[in-house]
């Protein structure tokens, strides 16, 4: 979803390449609407910085400050020149008073964030990277809204993964093939098709309670 580009003028702001929006842990009370370009999430993890997200297009991020009025989670970068809309609590607040419907489709976009970026710490949170990588077919699978233990096509690459669950490439890369050759999964090029969902439901299912 995009928001109207009249708004550019009032709220609009942009970002250089490998410019940093805001830093894990510093306080902040505004958030960002994505009108163009792509925006890196990292968190701290285990004095490593991990990849959360790669945001792009109609996304938002820095909305847990306007939520909860707590310290930033995660850093924000701007990978390419990134042109988006910046709200503070004062002029969100007039904003959704102004627009009604502005404001629903603003609440659902922020309820779905608040899910998958809670979902995403789940996958950072597992103590192994092969579990992580079944995690993030597993994370994936449950935004399908399917069911059944049948074949499951993900149009995902290597990098894809790797982002989502905060490992180098090479190393995923190395543990996907090793899924290909125990027949779990099937690699290509645009896509990766995993045989079985219900596999790497169990192997998460067991290390979380481990």
């Amino acid at each position: 979803m995009l928001l109207p580009e009249s708004l550019f003028d009032k709220f609009g702001k942009t970002f250089e390449p490998g410019q940093i929006v805001f830093c894990e842990y510093e306080p902040g009370n505004d958030f960002y609407f994505i009108q163009e370009g792509k925006v890196k999430i990292t968190k701290t993890v285990a004095n490593m910085q991990k990849t959360l997200d790669i945001l792009t297009t109609g996304d938002i991020f820095g909305e847990m400050a306007i939520l909860e009025e707590e310290p930033r989670s995660a850093s924000a970068m701007a990978i390419d020149q990134v042109r988006a809309l910046h709200f503070n609590r004062e002029n969100f607040d007039t904003l959704m008073m102004g627009n009604p419907q502005l404001a629903y489709r603003l609440l659902v976009i922020f309820t779905t964030r608040i899910y998958d970026a809670r979902r995403r710490l789940q996958v950072l949170l597992l103590p192994d990277a092969p579990t992580k990588i079944a995690d993030v077919f597993l994370m994936l699978y449950e935004k399908m809204q399917a069911q059944g233990p049948h074949k499951v096509i993900f149009n995902v690459t290597v990098d894809d993964v790797a982002n989502w669950c905060g490992q180098p490439v090479g190393e995923v890369q190395k543990i996907i093939s090793n899924y290909v050759k125990q027949g779990k999964l099937e690699l290509f090029a645009d896509r990766i098709v995993v045989s079985n969902i219900n596999d790497f439901s169990r192997m998460v299912a067991s290390r979380r309670k481990g």
